[in-house]
């Protein structure tokens, strides 16, 4: 078959060079042949990725392999020199074309720009390497005094503990796993720059921001205006947690800056275990519940919306929870959510423990699985089965997970008592050490790392040290100790290794979440957006469908103003946070800030 695939492609593509007219018919005929050998090759690409991420054993190369070669036969596919001047002929006649056919034929060409034929080599090799780097971040042995410890127990020490030798002592045990992946992080870094050099990148920043549209400096632009608006927030908010943890660790004098260490995140990305909100202490709660529960409850929200139980097969194929005890095998630790073949087979990788974080996570990660759901239709091509852009999905799953956390959500579903009395600025804190914190990390620190590294080519001797540079200048973070350039800190964090030059997407998706959540709430629910209940409510679940439906067969932008009626703005995210920010400088008043108010 795929020879016969491969010579129907030689002839239609000595048809595209003569000069004969296309027509809407000829693109079409090609779209569907690529696609149908598309979705074979991506099928056994995602088993292939999924096997490598849920059972990791040392010394078995077995997974590696197949990886390689899956990822090899897509790669030669999708970057075919057949493939490409057969799109890139097509759209020279793009008045002859439909819409949706246009956006088939540059996606074609997208995908063939991280895998050319012309440079089959070094495909090949990054693909190797790709492989390799996942295998040594997710098959890392973390230690602690000599014993081996999971994600979740460093993520529990950094959360709970006191003890600030005992929380150094881990801190820098999560931190290990970057020294090996630095060579291999160098050598991804020229290969994926070199890859979508040969079909006209820049460089391989450049190529993913293209996705969006958009060129590089329009999305530095875009970021950073984002950034610079909720500086004011952030700033009281480091000020605020600066003065609050040392008094927490027992330390008399206040450091300029928060020492990573401090921070109940191995990133500084997220703070907001800091508060326990009286009423609202869901872990007390959760505790009691058993993994499954956390899950099923989340499809039990969705449902409520009037989306559809998820498959049979999504709870016979998915890793929702912890490998066993004593297992001879580890697993990818990050949770993620998987659409296996572009049809109904939809996944998702998780760690679940019943907890308040992971009770968001899997409504997060459930909100990915059913905007795949939503749209997997007739009318949206699988080549268009993505989010409007890929901010977009990140925003569903976010949006979600906000909406399962807020108190009269939690009360409806009896998970705290009806009518328990809480601090609604404390919850509206405990928020912010979510939402607000992330901004300067994702579009700060990681997205102008990505970009040093990719676009500026950063050198190998500077790694470390511009990450650092960039968390004190954007988060006002620094090491606990001197971070040389042996260590590779930046590499411990999942998506610098398997998920590169994408970090903006979270920070965008925030911006979109607060959007779409205000609009929700004030238009739909005509609730304060800071105490909604979407539970059972079928009108906001048809907004979400509507949304999530054309997957991106349309403009992110035309998307956006069309549903909420404006373009994409922090206003509302601002907006939120306001009654804390006056709290915040109320609370701050005679202390000293140590980060700048404009960056």
């Amino acid at each position: 078959m795929k020879n016969l695939f491969f010579a129907g492609l030689l002839l239609t593509f000595a048809a595209c060079n003569s000069n004969k007219p296309v027509s809407s018919a000829e693109a079409q005929a090609f779209i569907d042949t690529y696609t149908e050998e598309y979705v074979k090759l991506y099928m056994a690409s995602s088993e292939a990725q999924w096997a490598s991420n849920t059972k990791i054993i040392e010394g078995d190369s077995t997974n590696a392999k197949e990886v390689e070669r899956t990822g090899e036969a897509y790669a030669a596919f999708t970057g075919s020199k057949e493939n490409i001047e057969k799109a890139q002929g097509f759209l020279k006649n793009r008045s002859k074309l439909s819409a949706l056919q246009e956006k088939q034929l540059d996606k074609i060409l997208y995908y063939a720009a991280n895998n050319p034929q012309t440079v089959a080599g070094l495909v090949k090799a990054r693909i190797k390497a790709e492989n390799s780097q996942t295998e040594k971040l997710f098959g890392f042995d973390f230690k602690v005094d000599g014993r081996s410890v999971t994600a979740n127990d460093i993520d529990n020490v950094l959360r709970d503990e006191t003890d600030l030798v005992r929380r150094l002592k881990v801190w820098e045990a999560s931190k290990e796993v970057g020294v090996g992946l630095k060579p291999g992080l160098l050598n991804l870094r020229e290969l994926r720059n070199q890859t979508v050099q040969a079909l006209g990148y820049k460089n391989y920043f450049d190529y993913q921001v293209s996705d969006y549209g958009m060129s590089s400096n329009e999305m530095m632009a875009l970021i950073q205006k984002i950034n610079q608006e909720l500086r004011p927030l952030y700033r009281e908010l480091h000020t605020y947690a600066r003065y609050e943890l040392a008094q927490k660790y027992n330390v008399k004098e206040v450091p300029e800056y928060l020492p990573a260490h401090w921070l109940p995140n191995r990133w500084g990305q997220d703070w907001s275990s800091m508060i326990t909100v009286k009423g609202m202490d869901l872990d007390s709660v959760l505790k009691t519940k058993s993994a499954e529960y956390i899950v099923k409850d989340g499809e039990d929200f969705y449902k409520s919306l009037g989306f559809d139980a998820l498959p049979a097969s999504f709870w016979q194929k998915s890793s929702l929870y912890p490998a066993p005890a004593g297992a001879n095998y580890k697993k990818n630790n990050h949770a993620s959510a998987w659409h296996m073949d572009l049809q109904d087979d939809v996944r998702s990788l998780m760690s679940v423990e019943p907890n308040a974080e992971w009770y968001e996570t899997a409504n997060h990660e459930l909100g990915h699985v059913y905007y795949y759901m939503a749209y997997t239709n007739k009318d949206v091509p699988p080549l268009l089965r993505e989010g409007a852009n890929r901010a977009y999905h990140e925003a569903m799953g976010s949006l979600m997970g906000l909406a399962s956390v807020q108190k009269p959500f939690l009360e409806n579903k009896g998970i705290i008592p009806a009518g328990a009395q809480s601090d609604e600025i404390q919850a509206l804190l405990k928020e912010a050490l979510n939402y607000a914190v992330f901004i300067p990390f994702s579009a700060g620190t990681m997205t102008e790392f990505e970009k040093s590294l990719y676009a500026d080519n950063l050198p190998a001797g500077q790694i470390n040290a511009k990450w650092w540079e960039l968390a004190k200048k954007y988060q006002g973070i620094v090491p606990p100790t001197e971070r040389g350039e042996n260590f590779a800190d930046a590499a411990s964090k999942t998506h610098i290794n398997d998920d590169a030059a994408q970090y903006y997407d979270y920070a965008l998706s925030f911006v979109i979440l607060f959007q779409l959540h205000d609009h929700i709430a004030k238009n739909i629910l005509k609730q304060d957006p800071k105490a909604t209940n979407y539970y059972g409510n079928k009108e906001v679940g048809k907004f979400l469908k509507d949304i999530m439906a054309p997957g991106a067969s349309k403009d992110w932008k035309a998307v956006l103003k069309e549903k909420t009626g404006s373009e994409l703005s922090a206003r509302p995210m601002l907006n939120y946070f306001e009654p804390l920010m006056q709290w915040l400088k109320e609370q701050n008043k005679g202390r000293t800030y140590t980060l700048a108010e404009k960056i």
